[in-house]
């Protein structure tokens, strides 16, 4: 069993752009601007946003972080949106998912501009990955297979399982996966709740993507020997042990599957940091499509 370290693929991604960047300003160019917009107090949602500025940071864009209450009315905050897609200096919008329920994520992700779109949500740029074509992928299904090509999986001819439909991560995964590229040209069977018998599937599968959203959903009788497995989900559980008053859970049950795998991902450490690489990926190919 080896790892699929997330933070280390994460970081090697990081370093390129940090270069990258660093060529921009010196030769005088623009420099990569991300936006994010933050809705309430979410403690899980202000983590998420906290890492995605300081890598930010790290690599050298620029960023705005926006805060705005969790009263909000969805009207103003498409007029937050509107702001950002009209100013010239903004490469990159990500509106810090989920929302208050009095706010359509739907009409929120449609009023973000496709060239600014670095999270991949919008219908234009799903529509382009559908067909292939070059676009701004999700960015948890992109890191993910950034993180297979960067640890060289073999991918070709795999059956490959994922657990779980969201328009997030399963739907688009599935795309990706079954694609002509390389990591891709896997067989790809998708599983939901509605699925009969998931564990049949899993079983056949040389790779496993779990992203249900359900604690230690995935276990050690579900999983074939020599299988390499991804485990997107993270899940806050109490533990008054723990400093934080929480520990983290992914979709896997780690400790029992892991000695069957060839690969495995850990959470955390595994999927989140190459999700905010990926996005780091497209706010910069933003940015390099207008200089």
């Amino acid at each position: 069993m080896q790892i699929l370290d997330g933070k280390k693929a994460a970081q090697a991604i990081k370093d390129e752009l940090k270069i990258d960047v660093a060529q921009l300003a010196a030769e005088g160019k623009k420099i990569p601007h991300l936006a994010a917009i933050l809705v309430g107090n979410n403690g899980a949602s202000e983590t998420y946003v906290g890492a995605k500025v300081k890598a930010c940071e790290e690599v050298g864009f620029r960023s705005t972080l926006v805060r705005l209450d969790e009263n909000i009315s969805e009207n103003k905050l498409l007029d937050e949106i509107r702001l950002l897609n009209t100013d010239p200096d903004v490469d990159g919008i990500l509106v810090q998912l989920p929302l208050p329920k009095h706010i359509s994520d739907e009409e929120v992700i449609n009023a973000i501009d496709p060239d600014k779109d670095v999270d991949g949500f919008h219908p234009v740029n799903v529509g382009y990955m559908l067909q292939g074509l070059p676009t701004f992928v999700p960015a948890t299904p992109h890191g993910i297979m950034l993180l297979l090509q960067h640890y060289k999986i073999e991918t070709a001819g795999k059956h490959a399982v994922v657990v779980g439909r969201s328009n997030i991560v399963g739907r688009p995964m599935s795309v990706l996966l079954s694609s002509n590229t390389n990591p891709g040209n896997c067989t790809v069977t998708v599983c939901h709740s509605k699925t009969n018998n998931i564990k049949e599937f899993c079983l056949q599968a040389d790779i496993i993507v779990a992203a249900l959203g359900k604690p230690e959903f995935v276990t050690a009788d579900m999983v074939k020997e020599g299988a390499v497995v991804i485990d997107v989900g993270i899940t806050r559980m109490e533990d008054p042990t723990k400093k934080s008053g929480f520990k983290l859970k992914g979709d896997v049950e780690f400790d029992t599957v892991a000695p069957k795998c060839s690969w495995i991902t850990p959470v955390p450490g595994g999927v989140g940091p190459m999700t905010i690489a990926a996005l780091m990926k497209n706010t910069y190919k933003s940015c390099m499509q207008k200089n």
